[in-house]
C-alpha cells in the first residue's frame, strides 16, 4: 500500500460506515503507544494514578506497564504502556514488543479493544510516521497531541479537527503535565461500539486510505503533506534553548561543562551529605542503644543490638548521601540535559564499535545495573545490545556508594585538592566512578574488535525541549529511591545479619556461645583468608564479599555485625574499627575491587533472561571477578612498596 492518502471525503460525525474501527463490545484493554519523548509516560502516570519514574529521555520504558485507569474513575479499564518507539518496523526489542501487542500475538496480554496515540505537538510532522501504520491497524484508535501548552505559548498552530479529518480517527490536544485536554480521552473511552456514542457524536471518524510502513522515505512524504494540509506549524525553539545548546553541545565547551557538572555532584555528595550521615549515623546509635536497655533477657538484647541493629544501621546511615545523588541526577535528567551529555558521548562511544544508544543504558546504570540492561531493548542490533549488556555492570551503581563512602571516609583526609575546588574525598569517589567507566569501554572495545564484531548503525536522538524539573518529580523519585533502600535493609540486610549473628556463636560449647574466632562463621573466614591475605584483606573482609555476592551494599551490613561482636572492635566505630584492622593499601584495593566485581545476584539473574543464556553470565561472573582479583592485588602491592 503507497503512503500516499488521497483528498478526505467530507467529515461525517453521526456515522461511521468503518465497521472495522468501531468496538463491537465494552473496551477492556488499552494500549498507550507513542515515541519517546512524547510524554507518553506522564500520561500514563495521570490516567493510572500510579507513581512511575518518568525519564526526559529515549529508551526508558522497555516492558510492557499496565496500571487500572483510577486516574479518570475507569477502573474497569486496563491502560497497557507500551514500549517509546520511532517506528514499528524497527529491529529493535521495543518495536518488536509493541507490534506483537498490537496485534494480540504476545503471551498473556489480550489484543488491545483500542489504542491512544501520544504525539508530541512540538514536532508532530516527524511523529506522525508512527501514527500512520498504527492507524492502519483498525483499531479504535485517539491521537493525542502533547505539549498544547507548550504549543499556545511558543506560537505554534495545529488544528486538531482538520488532522482528524485526515487521518479519520478523533484527535485531540492535551498536556499530559498538566491534566488539561484528560476530559476527550475520557469521551473516547465512554463509546460502546454504537454509531449514537457520546464521542461519535462529538469527535470525527473518517474513513480514509492510511499508510503501512514499508517504505520510509514514502511514509515520510506522507507525513509531511499532512502537515501541510493541515496547515500545521511548528513552534521556534525559544531562544534560551538555543543559545544553551550553542554552549553545551559545543565539540570543546561540551564535554568540559559535563565534566565540571560531574565534579560538582561529587563534591556535593562529601560536603552536603558527610554531615547529613555522621548525623544520621549519631541518631541511629542512639535509637539502638536505647532499645537494647528496654529488652530485659541478655542473649535476646545481644541479638538486637550486635545481631540486627549493627548491619542495618551500618547501611543506613549512607541514605542521605545516596539521596543526594539521586537528588541532582533526577534535576539533571528531568531539565533535559542529560540527553545532551548522550549526544556529546556519542563519539566517544563510537570509538569503541558501540552505537550511541548504548549511552541511555550505561548512564542509567549508575543507578542500577536491572533496569540498565533491560533498557538495551532499544538497540537493534544484537552485538551491540549483548556488548552493551556485559559492560553495563562495571558503571557504579548506587549500592556500590555505601562501601565506597565507609572507606573513603574512613582512611580518606578530607583536605583540598587543586586548590579548593575540589576535596579529596570527592576527588577518590571520582576516580572511582572513573575507574568502572573505563572498565566498560576497554571491554566493550574488546568484545566488539572480536566475537562481538558488528557494522555501525546510526544514532538518532530528539533532543527533549528544556524542562524545570519540578518538585513533585524528584520528591516521587527520592521517595521511590528511599523506599526501596529501606526495603532492602529491612530484609536481606536484616536476614543476613540475622545468620551472620547466630553463625558467630554457635557451635555451644557446654551450654555457652562461641568466641568469634572459634565460631562457624570465624572458621569459615579464617579458611578463605590465604587466598584474600595478598589483597591486603583479613578473614572478615573475605566473609563480607562472600555475602555481598547477594548484593553489594550487604557488605556494609556485614561488617557492622561481625566488628559489633569481637570484643576487640566492639566499643569502636565501623570506620574506626576498619582502620584497626587494615592498611591504607587493603582499604584501596578492597574499592577497587568493588569497582569491578560483579557482586549482584539480581544483575546475574537478568543478564541469564535478557541473553535467554546461562553461558554469558557464567562469563561476565567469572570475567569481572577474575579482573577485580587482579587488579585488588595490583593496587595493594603496589601501595605496599609505595607508602
Amino acid at each position: 500500500m503507497s503512503c500516499h492518502a488521497p483528498s478526505p471525503p467530507p467529515a461525517v460525525l453521526e456515522e461511521s460506515p468503518l465497521k472495522s474501527v468501531q468496538p463491537r463490545g465494552r473496551f477492556r484493554t488499552i494500549a498507550l503507544i507513542g515515541p519517546p519523548n512524547s510524554g507518553k509516560s506522564t500520561l500514563f502516570n495521570r490516567l493510572t494514578g500510579l507513581r512511575q519514574k518518568v525519564a526526559n529521555y529515549p529508551g526508558v520504558t522497555v516492558e510492557q506497564r499496565f496500571g487500572r485507569m483510577s486516574g479518570i474513575r475507569r477502573h474497569d479499564l486496563t491502560l497497557i504502556d507500551l514500549p517509546g518507539i520511532y517506528s514499528l518496523g524497527g529491529y529493535s526489542e521495543d518495536a518488536r514488543v509493541a507490534v506483537d501487542v498490537l496485534k494480540g500475538e504476545m503471551p498473556g496480554t489480550p489484543r488491545p479493544d483500542a489504542v491512544l496515540i501520544v504525539l508530541d505537538a512540538l514536532n508532530l510532522s516527524r511523529q506522525l510516521m508512527l501514527a500512520g501504520p498504527i492507524l492502519a491497524m483498525g483499531l479504535p484508535t485517539m491521537v493525542l497531541l502533547n505539549m498544547a501548552d507548550l504549543m499556545e505559548s511558543r506560537g505554534g498552530v495545529v488544528d486538531p479537527l482538520a488532522l482528524a479529518q485526515e487521518l479519520g480517527r478523533p484527535v485531540a490536544l492535551i498536556s499530559a503535565a498538566r491534566g488539561t485536554g484528560i476530559d476527550a480521552i475520557e469521551r473516547f473511552l465512554q463509546q460502546r461500539g454504537g454509531a449514537n456514542s457520546e464521542i461519535a457524536r462529538t469527535l470525527p471518524v473518517i474513513p480514509i486510505e492510511l499508510p503501512v510502513l514499508q517504505n520510509p522515505g514514502e511514509c515520510r512524504r506522507w507525513a509531511s503533506q499532512v502537515s501541510s494540509r493541515t496547515k500545521y506549524k511548528a513552534p521556534a525553539s525559544p531562544l534560551w534553548t538555543r543559545r544553551l545548546d550553542s554552549v553545551l553541545l559545543h565539540r570543546v565547551w561540551g564535554p568540559l561543562i559535563f565534566l565540571t557538572v560531574v565534579v560538582t555532584v561529587f563534591q556535593a555528595v562529601f560536603t552536603v551529605g558527610q554531615p547529613l550521615s555522621d548525623w544520621m549515623g549519631n541518631g541511629l546509635t542512639l535509637l539502638g542503644t536505647k532499645v537494647a536497655h528496654t529488652i530485659p533477657v541478655p542473649w535476646l538484647q545481644e541479638l538486637v543490638r550486635n545481631g540486627l541493629w549493627n548491619g542495618v544501621q551500618a547501611v543506613l546511615v549512607f541514605l542521605p548521601q545516596i539521596l543526594l545523588l539521586f537528588l541532582f541526577i533526577g534535576i539533571l535528567e528531568d531539565s533535559g540535559y542529560l540527553a545532551r551529555a548522550a549526544l556529546i558521548a556519542d563519539r566517544l562511544m563510537r570509538s569503541i564499535g558501540l552505537n550511541g544508544k548504548a549511552f541511555i543504558p550505561l548512564l542509567s546504570a549508575y543507578a542500577c545495573a536491572v533496569p540498565a540492561i533491560m533498557a538495551t531493548r532499544t538497540i537493534e542490533n544484537k552485538r551491540d545490545r549483548l556488548a552493551t549488556i556485559l559492560v553495563a555492570p562495571f558503571m557504579t551503581c548506587s549500592a556500590r556508594l555505601p562501601i565506597y563512602t565507609l572507606i573513603i571516609a574512613a582512611f580518606i583526609p578530607n583536605r583540598p585538592v587543586l586548590g579548593s575546588l575540589i576535596g579529596m574525598r570527592a576527588c577518590v569517589m571520582l576516580s572511582l566512578y572513573v575507574l568502572g567507566f573505563l572498565a566498560a569501554l576497554l571491554t566493550a572495545k574488546l568484545l566488539k574488535s572480536s566475537v562481538l564484531k558488528a557494522s555501525s548503525a546510526p544514532f538518532v536522538l530528539e533532543l527533549p525541549q528544556y524542562r524545570w524539573p519540578t518538585v513533585r518529580s524528584l520528591s516521587l523519585r527520592l521517595y521511590d529511591r528511599s523506599a526501596l533502600f529501606l526495603k532492602k535493609a529491612g530484609t536481606i540486610i536484616l536476614a543476613v545479619s540475622f545468620v551472620l549473628w547466630v553463625l558467630s556463636i554457635l557451635p555451644l560449647h557446654n551450654g555457652h556461645f562461641s568466641d568469634l574466632a572459634g565460631s562457624v562463621i570465624g572458621k569459615l573466614g579464617h579458611l578463605v583468608e590465604p587466598a584474600l591475605r595478598p589483597l591486603g584483606f583479613n578473614w572478615k573482609i573475605g566473609i563480607g564479599l562472600l555475602s555481598s555476592i547477594i548484593a553489594r551494599e550487604v557488605i556494609v551490613g556485614t561488617l557492622g555485625t561481625l566488628y559489633g561482636v569481637d570484643p576487640n572492635t566492639q566499643a569502636l566505630s565501623l570506620q574506626a574499627a576498619l582502620r584497626h584492622d587494615m592498611t591504607i593499601g587493603g582499604a584501596i584495593a578492597l574499592v577497587v575491587f568493588f569497582a569491578f566485581a560483579m557482586q549482584c545476584t539480581s544483575t546475574l539473574a537478568v543478564v541469564r533472561r535478557e541473553t535467554n543464556s546461562l553461558r554469558w553470565p557464567v562469563i561476565q561472573f567469572c570475567y569481572m571477578s577474575g579482573l577485580a582479583y587482579i587488579a585488588a592485588l595490583l593496587t595493594n602491592q603496589i601501595l605496599l612498596h609505595l607508602l
